[in-house]
């Protein structure tokens, strides 16, 4: 299905040549349908490539999605053109007093700082603040993840003595959970990470599961 997106992002072109349907604001005005509302916060300092990738795998849904950029107001981004951040981007002042079905953070290349030292830090504590009132269902990739599980329940990233990289079979333990309905009992993913996450710092925690990891590079997706 389409996702609609604010005309004149460069995805557009990249995603038509790839035959994805997309429709723009625009178009979208004409049509009675009811999108979900997806909100990015673009954490990546090469947003556009980020863009690409996030709005390539939401186009394999078969809802129609609309969505909308945001990234951190207390944070000079410097890989990405000045023009594009204003034109397709908003901050939280702006977007605080809407509602989404969906949030996804991204990662960023700041694992190995502690999440205080993080000069956004207390803007993203507010954002997850804000989600939890604003937003149905929240996703945090890479490590996003490790902040929201940081803030949430306390849960700390530990350094590892070589980085993590590669690509590693990971196993599902709940095959009945609908965020992995659809994998194999067995899959392969990548990893590529200074630090980690422990399973004896999840355990314990009833609101939390484990719903895939590695023997070899550890924990891979946990949901609550």
């Amino acid at each position: 299905m389409p996702i609609k997106i604010q005309d004149g992002l460069p995805a557009i072109d990249v995603l038509q040549d790839e035959n994805i349907f997309v429709i723009t604001e625009s178009r979208a005005v004409h049509q009675d349908i009811r999108p979900l509302r997806i909100l990015i916060l673009n954490l990546m300092p090469l947003k556009i490539i980020t863009e690409n990738q996030l709005l390539r795998m939401l186009s394999n849904s078969p809802l129609q999605c609309e969505v909308e950029l945001m990234l951190p107001a207390t944070h000079d981004a410097k890989n990405t053109p000045q023009e594009h951040l204003e034109v397709f981007y908003k901050t939280f002042n702006e977007v605080k007093d809407k509602k989404f079905d969906g949030l996804i953070i991204t990662g960023a290349p700041v694992e190995t700082l502690d999440f205080e030292e993080v000069d956004y830090w207390p803007e993203m504590v507010r954002i997850m603040e804000w989600a939890k009132l604003h937003v149905f269902s929240t996703m945090y990739i890479c490590w996003a993840a490790q902040a929201g599980l940081y803030h949430h329940y306390g849960v700390p990233k530990h350094p590892v003595a070589e980085k993590v990289s590669g690509v590693f079979s990971h196993r599902v333990n709940d095959r009945y959970v609908q965020l992995v309905r659809g994998f194999d009992d067995r899959f392969y993913a990548p990893h590529s990470r200074h630090t980690e996450i422990r399973h004896e710092d999840i355990k314990d925690i009833e609101e939390l599961m484990i719903l895939a990891d590695s023997e070899v590079a550890g924990i891979f997706i946990v949901a609550n």
